[in-house]
């Protein structure tokens, strides 16, 4: 197994770690109990896919280009992890009588953010992949709540489980965000080659 550890040192992992922790401890120690509030579930989530972001990518550009490594499965387990992490970490507060949101709600969220950030390490690398859950995030908390559905998709992290349109945008942005990251990233047949090749 010491690809595992020479590969979770490389994507930063370690760092990761300490920064959701550090996150979640604040959530713990601040946030008092009482009723949900999928706004500052939101932006724990977000907190934790950002700094989880910066693993999505290996320092060596080259190597990741490399057929000679299956990237694909880890890169998709890869993405499936930091959602998995970012929701256990903020539902664990729980066990302290603090619910920050339903469990439907952290789960949505998580998967749509950590699709924006998949998104974001295709189209601008690793190191800004932080930039479009963290603006998402932004356009969520800074402008007003439109009507009907166009409200429901611009913010779809803070509307009460159950809202079917708030859950299709958060899952298409998780497929969407997954396969261009493992499509852009490895090859240049595009997204149905990637697909095809994880499955293989």
């Amino acid at each position: 197994m010491r690809w595992l550890s020479l590969y979770a040192r490389s994507r930063q992992v370690p760092g990761t770690a300490a920064a959701v922790s550090l996150v979640t401890l604040l959530v713990w120690a601040l946030v008092e109990p009482g009723p949900a509030d999928p706004q500052t579930a939101a932006l724990v989530l977000a907190a934790h896919v950002a700094a989880a972001s910066v693993g999505l990518g290996g320092p060596d550009v080259t190597l990741e280009r490399t057929a000679a490594i299956r990237w694909m499965r880890r890169r998709a387990a890869h993405v499936l992890v930091i959602g998995t992490v970012a929701g256990l970490a903020l539902l664990s507060v729980r066990t302290v009588g603090v619910e920050v949101a339903p469990g439907a709600v952290v789960v949505r969220d998580s998967a749509g953010l950590v699709g924006l950030a998949a998104l974001g390490a295709a189209l601008f690398g690793a190191a800004f992949a932080w930039t479009l859950p963290t603006g998402w995030l932004a356009l969520t908390v800074v402008v007003p709540t439109p009507g009907g559905t166009v409200g429901q998709v611009l913010k779809w992290m803070v509307f009460p489980p159950g809202t079917t349109t708030s859950a299709a945008v958060a899952w298409a942005l998780f497929t969407t965000g997954t396969l261009v990251y493992l499509g852009l990233r490895l090859d240049q047949w595009g997204i149905a080659f990637s697909v095809a090749a994880l499955w293989a």
